[in-house]
């Protein structure tokens, strides 16, 4: 398994991971098979949206705002609980096909880590598997 490094820095942050997955893909070595991308946090996600319009991470991060305030009528006490909400909400892993050693996405497709409750040190895992 791949372990990859991340420092978000801001509260609300959807990042790019795609490369580092097509990276880890390539190191490897599976030709044919399932990329499983895991969050190992409560308070962050992984989603697959559009990649070529920096908006589209906008709209998202503005609608969970929206449907989920930073301060509500919560009871966790650590004031944290919009990011468990949301990050509920967003899920916290993705498994994409593999083909010919690349990753399968549409065109306008990229893997995006989202960070709810930052600026913080974060973790993705990346486990890569044949399909036989």
């Amino acid at each position: 398994m791949k372990i990859i490094n991340l420092v978000t820095t801001a509260r609300t942050q959807i990042v790019d991971i795609t490369s580092e997955i097509k990276k880890a893909v390539s190191e490897s070595g599976v030709m044919d098979g399932l990329c499983f991308v895991f969050i190992p946090h409560t308070t962050a996600g992984v989603t697959i949206n559009e990649n070529a319009d920096e908006d589209v991470k906008i709209d998202i991060i503005n609608t969970l705002n929206k449907l989920i305030p930073q301060r509500g009528d919560y009871r966790h006490a650590e004031g944290n609980s919009d990011a468990h909400l949301k990050a509920s909400l967003i899920g916290s892993s993705v498994m994409l096909a593999i083909e010919k050693g690349e990753l399968v996405l549409g065109t306008w497709q990229g893997i995006f880590f989202c960070e709810f409750d930052g600026p913080r040190q974060r973790k993705v895992f990346v486990k890569c598997v044949n399909s036989e």
